[in-house]
């Protein structure tokens, strides 16, 4: 007890400042007592010891700005003689913390204040968290200690078991500032202490590991550039003594660079743009990226075909023949093609192959639903003219660089897509396939529509600058194939540059045809059957195109085929079915299911449609080709349902107006059509079209719907047999709609045998197949009293007249 009294004695020791300097307990530092205030307290401190014992006792403040901190340390003077410079010293070591009090008066010319020790006592044992941070501690300390080669420390280190000597012992470390040592001095809890102590040393063994792996990376840096320059050098002199040794003259890179140009048939304005770049490559040095980006650019000039033409085969009769081998129908397409190569034939044969530097190229937009065939004819075409073909997606493309090519001095450049087709194709005038183009998209990075306005542009391709090469290439002698399933997505602009070519879709017996001769050969190849081992009749096929498919295309035809060929194949393979087999009509249900598509006039007549008033048939078309499309109209009860005019199935401004329309028309002129107009004056129409989900719009449905209100009121139910199309306006008049050939062929397929037009689409009945037309009763009107005479069955004698209402 006495001893801890003594502890907490109050103490009176002369100030020892020290500026910018922080000494721990525990510590022994050397101090200079040619400082006036350093000495001054050194000879107070001896003062004072010649009337008490032990050694001198001084209180060791750090100075910070001039302001004294408000801890300090008691030390004790060791020693007092000269330092080794020679100039006057004292050795001091520190003893503890001491918190300062007020000021008091002493010997000597120091400062002396009062002071009272800090208690800094630790429980023995050390609590298991406390043990864990001092072996954590001496092992960062360890780490840093041979890091500097102090390998002297390290052991008296690991001996320091008392935890505050340990935190204190952390003074000695060089990287620690002014203001952490203060925290260290001010933290009076040894854990604590030794806590800060612990986490900066942590922070700076990670921040020695951060430099030293720079320094590192720098280091080899340096170390592989160094080899690198040693390694060219002995590769030059390796050159040179084979050079000398094969009796060739000395010459670098560029001159073999030089060579080449000189000896590609290149044109004249491209010769010259290669030999200037030559020139940069000799200026250049070895570690200049330029020197990669010119080297890059003329490999690719290089390799680009500027001389190389195929030659076209003028065999007008054998190119035709090549086009109806491979492809049924597509008649349009056909004779394009046929009149090109005759075209070109005679300009050939008349010396008129160039024409201001333009040769005779062509562009075609091949416009039509899926499956139609539009990209499989581009092979076709190539394969008919001797060309090479090249097919560019263009689906999704919506950087302008795919078409015009990065700059030269972007890191990874390319030219462009069309550049790369032709180097791709070996041949100045192949056919390319640009396919999908109407799904070409634009963001910020440009709009690669509008880059296609010069390629595909016959007055300007034949001086088409791509953005990588930066010379001129003539594209005047390509066949640029455009594909695209929607005319209206693609920009009006481009579109003008493009000669237009429909492919509205099969007939039934073109499809046939195309099943027998392309489709199915292929798929009995696929599912590992010869064609003597399985036949399928064209009593089948038929009944495949008409009844299990509804498309323009044939891709689904094809893959009821395929899984026709699976389902013979698993059949034998199980022992169910020998082989040969003839597939029949009657054989389709058992093999692939029930027919999916049966035809509405095929239906029992109580579960058609249009068995009931107020349903019309309509056609439409989209972008799989044409379709046939339902109207259905009824009448809301007088005494719920409010007066007006509701329409669903997801219809565009256009559509909805022309169901407006058809509303007044029959409100103004129902009388005259023997109509009960009231009913539309009393009661709320409803007029739907089934298949909500799918986006409608056009003005091509306003017979329709009139037709459908007409049978609503009348009662009359409108002829299965019978489809239209028209635009209707107020006075009646049908007026012309678009997409008369894809209608009708959507009618043929869906086994409608009478069809209502404009009288001003007549003349597009020219495009319709023959075939088609035979089996289609078409009648063309100019007024909607006469597709109600028509499509309107008779009113059954004495039969009251159901109007249908809506629930």
């Amino acid at each position: 007890m006495a001893a801890e009294s003594a502890a907490f004695t109050p103490l009176t020791l002369p100030v020892l400042p020290l500026d910018d300097e922080v000494v721990l307990p525990g510590m022994v530092v050397p101090l200079d007592l040619s400082d006036t205030e350093v000495r001054a307290a050194v000879e107070a401190a001896q003062a004072a010891a010649r009337s008490e014992p032990g050694k001198p006792r001084v209180l060791l403040v750090p100075r910070i700005d001039g302001t004294h901190a408000a801890t300090g340390v008691l030390g004790t003077v060791e020693q007092v003689g000269r330092l080794a410079d020679g100039d006057p010293g004292a050795l001091i070591r520190g003893r503890g913390r001491v918190r300062i009090g007020a000021g008091t008066t002493g010997p000597g010319a120091a400062l002396w204040v009062e002071g009272t020790r800090v208690d800094e006592t630790v429980p023995d044992p050390l609590p298991g968290q406390v043990a864990e941070l001092v072996k954590e501690y001496k092992a960062l300390a360890t780490a840093w200690l041979r890091k500097r080669g102090a390998w002297q420390v390290v052991d008296r280190v690991q001996a320091i078991d008392d935890v505050s000597a340990l935190a204190d012992n952390s003074g000695y470390s060089p990287f620690l500032t002014t203001e952490q040592k203060v925290e260290l001095l001010e933290t009076t809890d040894p854990v604590a202490r030794l806590k800060i102590a612990t986490q900066q040393l942590r922070d700076h063994l990670a921040e020695q590991d951060v430099a030293e792996t720079i320094a590192k990376d720098v280091q080899e840096g340096v170390d592989k550039q160094q080899r690198e320059f040693l390694l060219r050098r002995q590769l030059e002199a390796v050159r040179k003594e084979l050079r000398e040794i094969n009796g060739e003259q000395e010459g670098e890179e560029s001159d073999d660079y030089r060579a080449r140009v000189e000896a590609a048939d290149l044109p004249e304005k491209v010769r010259e743009a290669a030999l200037k770049e030559v020139d940069k490559l000799e200026r250049s040095s070895d570690q200049s990226p330029e020197g990669s980006w010119i080297r890059t650019w003329l490999d690719t000039v290089l390799e680009m075909p500027w001389s190389e033409r195929t030659e076209d085969a003028y065999d007008i009769q054998g190119a035709q023949a090549v086009l109806d081998a491979e492809h049924a129908g597509l008649e349009d397409v056909k004779e394009r093609i046929t009149e090109y190569l005759a075209v070109r034939k005679r300009r050939g044969d008349r010396g008129l192959g160039v024409v201001g530097g333009r040769r005779g190229g062509a562009v075609l937009a091949l416009v039509g639903p899926p499956g139609v065939g539009k990209t499989s004819l581009g092979e076709s075409v190539a394969h008919a003219m001797g060309r090479k073909f090249v097919r560019v997606a263009l689906g999704g493309v919506r950087d302008e660089a795919e078409i015009r090519g990065h700059r030269r001095t972007y890191v990874g450049a390319l030219p462009g897509r069309i550049v790369r087709a032709i180097k791709e194709a070996g041949s100045m005038n192949p056919v390319v396939l640009l396919d999908e183009i109407d799904k070409v998209g634009s963001d910020f990075r440009g709009d690669p529509a509008a880059a296609l306005l010069e390629v595909l542009d016959p007055a300007q391709n034949h001086t088409f600058r791509d953005h990588y090469l930066e010379v001129e290439l003539d594209l005047s002698d390509v066949v640029f194939l455009a594909t695209a399933n929607v005319l209206e997505a693609i920009p009006e602009a481009l579109l003008d540059r493009m000669e237009l070519v429909r492919l509205d879709g099969y007939t039934e017996d073109e499809k046939v045809v195309i099943a027998r001769d392309h489709l199915l050969p292929r798929q009995l190849e696929r599912a590992g059957l010869d064609a003597d081992e399985v036949t399928v009749d064209e009593g089948a096929l038929r009944k495949l195109a008409g009844e299990y498919t509804r498309e323009a295309g044939v891709r689904t035809l094809e893959r009821s085929i395929a899984r026709l060929l699976r389902k013979v194949a698993a059949q034998h393979e199980l022992g169910e079915r020998e082989l040969p087999f003839t597939v029949t009509e009657g054989d389709l249900r058992s093999l692939i299911g029930r027919p999916h598509h049966v035809p509405e006039s095929a239906q029992d007549p109580a579960e058609r449609r249009t068995a009931v008033p107020g349903v019309a048939t309509g056609l439409a078309v989209t972008g799989a080709g044409g379709d046939v499309l339902y109207v259905e109209a009824s009448l809301a009860d007088p005494e719920t349902g409010a007066a007006g005019l509701t329409l669903t199935g997801q219809l565009g401004d256009v559509m909805k107006e022309s169901a407006q329309i058809a509303l007044s028309f029959l409100r103004s002129h129902g009388a005259e059509l023997e109509l009960p107009v009231g009913d539309l004056k009393d009661r709320g129409a409803h007029i739907h079209f089934p298949a909500g989900a799918v986006p409608k719009d056009g003005p091509s449905a306003g017979v329709t719907m009139t037709t459908a209100l007409a049978s609503l009121l009348s009662g009359r139910l409108v002829r299965t047999d019978v489809a239209m199309t028209g635009e209707v306006s107020l006075t009646g008049r049908v007026l012309p709609i678009g997409g008369v050939k894809q209608k009708l062929l959507a009618a043929h397929r869906a086994g409608i045998t009478t069809v209502i037009i404009p009288k001003r689409n007549e003349p597009d009945l020219d495009d319709v197949p023959a075939q088609v037309l035979d089996k289609l009763d078409v009648h063309a009107v100019t007024d909607v009293r006469q597709v109600l005479e028509l499509a309107l069955a008779p009113a059954t004698n004495g039969a009251e007249r159901e109007v249908p209402v809506a629930a």
